[in-house]
C-alpha cells in the first residue's frame, strides 16, 4: 500500500445486524479492503435474525475480520488516521460489539473515533463506485428496517421527506417470502421467483396516505398477500408462488418509484440515488432506470456487495464526518433507534 503524507486512512467496523464487517478506506472513496462475515446460514435455520445469536457471532468474528481487512489493505494499526464504527440504528447487542471494539482500538492507538449512522453509510456507499457523485441529491433508502426518501443536502446533512408508517419494504419482503414458503432471506428469494411469474396476475392495490404523499405503508400490502393465501386455502384454489411473488414485488416497486418521482419533481432534483439492501432488487433498479430515463434524471446505485451491510460504506461516511471535525468521545454508546441526522 502506497500512501501520501496527507492521505486519510480509516478502519471501519460494522456490526449492526447479522454481518460482522471491517474495511480500510482511503480518502473517502478508495476501498482498500472490505471483509464481510455473514451469518445468513445460521439465521436461516430460525427463519430470521436471532439477536442473541447475532451478538455472540460478532464477538467470535470481529477480531478475525479486522485482521483480515488490515492484511488485505496492506496496512497496520500504525498506518491508520481514524477509526469509524456504526453506533446505530440496529440490534443493541450487535452494535455494542462493534462500538466496544472500535473504542478499544482507538484508545489503544490514540486515534480519533468517529461514530457513523448506519443509514448514512448506506447512502454513502454510492460514492465508492460513482466518483463524480456529489450532494445534493434525492435518495431512496430501502432496507429491512428502513424505507426513507431523503434529501442529502451536503455531506452529513440530511432531510427526511418521506418514510414508512409501518413495515419497511425489506421487512415486508421477508414476511411475504415466509408466507409463500420461499424462506429467509426474503428479498433475494422473491426477486428470483418473480422473474418466473406474471407481475399483473394479482391486482394488489397501493396504499395512499392522505396529506403525506411521500410516505409509504406496506403493512396493508403484506396483509393482502396473507388474505389471498388464506382465501385460496379455504376455497381449494391453487397458488402460483411465482405469480404471487411477482405481483407483490410489482406493487412494492411501483409504490417506491412513484413516490420517488413525485419527490424529485417537487424538489426539482435530477439525480436519484438508491441505497440499502433492497436497492439490489433487479425489478426496482430497472423500474427506477426507466422512470428516470423518461424524465431525463440520472440514477445511481451501488453494486450488490455495497447494498447489503458492509464496512466500506461506513468508512466512506466516517471519512466525510472526520473531515467536518466530527469526533466521538469514549462514552460513545450503541443507539438502536438512532434517527438520521441525530447525534
Amino acid at each position: 500500500m502506497q500512501t501520501k503524507e496527507n492521505d486519510v486512512l480509516i478502519l471501519a467496523i460494522e456490526s449492526s445486524c447479522d454481518e460482522t464487517a471491517a474495511a480500510v478506506v482511503k480518502n473517502g472513496r478508495e476501498v482498500l479492503s472490505n471483509i464481510i462475515s455473514s451469518q445468513i446460514d445460521l439465521h436461516t435455520l430460525y427463519g430470521g435474525v436471532v439477536p442473541e445469536l447475532a451478538s455472540r457471532k460478532h464477538i467470535e468474528k470481529i477480531n478475525q475480520v479486522i485482521s483480515q481487512a488490515l492484511s488485505e489493505a496492506g496496512a497496520t494499526l500504525s498506518d491508520l488516521t481514524a477509526v469509524g464504527v456504526t453506533y446505530g440504528p440496529g440490534l443493541v447487542g450487535a452494535l455494542l460489539v462493534g462500538v466496544a471494539e472500535a473504542k478499544a482500538i482507538a484508545f489503544a492507538r490514540n486515534l480519533p473515533l468517529v461514530g457513523v449512522h448506519h443509514i448514512e453509510g448506506h447512502i454513502c456507499a454510492n460514492f465508492i463506485e460513482h466518483r463524480e457523485l456529489e450532494p445534493p441529491f434525492l435518495c431512496l433508502v430501502v432496507s429491512g428496517g428502513h424505507t426513507h426518501l431523503v434529501m442529502m443536502k451536503d455531506y452529513g446533512e440530511f432531510e427526511i421527506i418521506g418514510r414508512t408508517r409501518d413495515d419497511a419494504a425489506g421487512e415486508a419482503f421477508d414476511k411475504v417470502a415466509r408466507a409463500i414458503g420461499l424462506g429467509y432471506p426474503g428479498g433475494p428469494k422473491i426477486d428470483r421467483a418473480a422473474r418466473e411469474g406474471d407481475p399483473h396476475a394479482i391486482p394488489f392495490t397501493q396504499p395512499h396516505i392522505e396529506g403525506s404523499p411521500y410516505d409509504f405503508s406496506f403493512s396493508g400490502l403484506k396483509s393482502a398477500v396473507l388474505n389471498y393465501l388464506n382465501h385460496a386455502q379455504m376455497t381449494g384454489q391453487k397458488v402460483n408462488p411465482a405469480d404471487l411473488a411477482a405481483s407483490f414485488q410489482a406493487a412494492v416497486v411501483n409504490a417506491l418509484v412513484s413516490r420517488a418521482m413525485l419527490a424529485a419533481e417537487e424538489y426539482q432534483v435530477d439525480r436519484l440515488v438508491l441505497a440499502g439492501g433492497v436497492a439490489s432488487n433487479s425489478s426496482l433498479r430497472e423500474s427506477m432506470k426507466k422512470a428516470c430515463a423518461k424524465r431525463g434524471y440520472r440514477v445511481y446505485y451501488p453494486s450488490p456487495v455495497f447494498c447489503t451491510d458492509n464496512a466500506a460504506m461506513i468508512g466512506v461516511a466516517a471519512y466525510y464526518e472526520y473531515q467536518k471535525g466530527v469526533r466521538a468521545g469514549w462514552d460513545l454508546n450503541a443507539v438502536p433507534n438512532l434517527k438520521l441526522g441525530e447525534r
